[in-house]
């Protein structure tokens, strides 16, 4: 229970973003939601991601930042295409990733989740040490919060359709959920 009381996961490099607020009062973390990003889009090169999270991505360095200054976004962590896992936000906090949302009736997903974006466009094949780590993470948040549940595993996309896309359809769901099959039986 290291981990649920802390807040933060030891082995993620942790980069604090301002972007987060406290969850209300009563809030049970009882979602996983899975998100994409990638800046400039499909870049994958540099760390404007983190930069972006933290607020202070130099607008002037690319013409998509144009298009993004002003916006305060952050996510609980991120994991880089070659499985490096960055945590921007304590899990206990309220990370601004979802935006408005609703996952079976239940508004303003940001309240009761956990946002975990991966380095990617959606488009492209996702690496492999992304799918093996989002799994680890997934397994050491389902144990730290039992309410997140493999049926409570979702997209961006499915929590603001219409307005959200992501992980989009180059994420392998199929390929997850077999790797944390096993780490969700062993705790059952």
């Amino acid at each position: 229970m290291k981990l649920r009381n802390s807040g933060r996961l030891a082995r993620a490099r942790w980069s604090p973003s301002p972007n987060f607020g406290c969850r209300p009062e009563g809030a049970d973390i009882s979602l996983l939601v899975i998100h994409c990003i990638s800046l400039p889009p499909g870049d994958y090169s540099g760390d404007c991601v983190e930069q972006f999270f933290l607020n202070c991505l130099d607008h002037s360095r690319h013409p998509y930042f144009r298009e993004i200054e002003g916006i305060t976004v952050s996510a609980h962590c991120l994991i880089r295409r070659d499985g490096e896992l960055i945590q921007f936000v304590n899990f206990r906090d309220r990370a601004w990733h979802a935006g408005r949302s609703s996952f079976c009736g239940q508004e303003e997903c940001n309240d009761y989740s956990i946002g975990v974006e991966l380095e990617g466009t959606g488009e492209d094949p996702y690496t492999e040490a992304q799918y093996r780590q989002l799994a680890r993470l997934s397994g050491e948040l389902m144990t730290a919060w039992p309410k997140i549940t493999p049926d409570r595993i979702t997209g961006h996309s499915d929590i603001a359709p219409g307005r959200k896309t992501d992980p989009g359809p180059a994420f392998d769901w199929t390929h997850y959920l077999s790797l944390i099959a096993g780490k969700w039986e062993k705790e059952q």
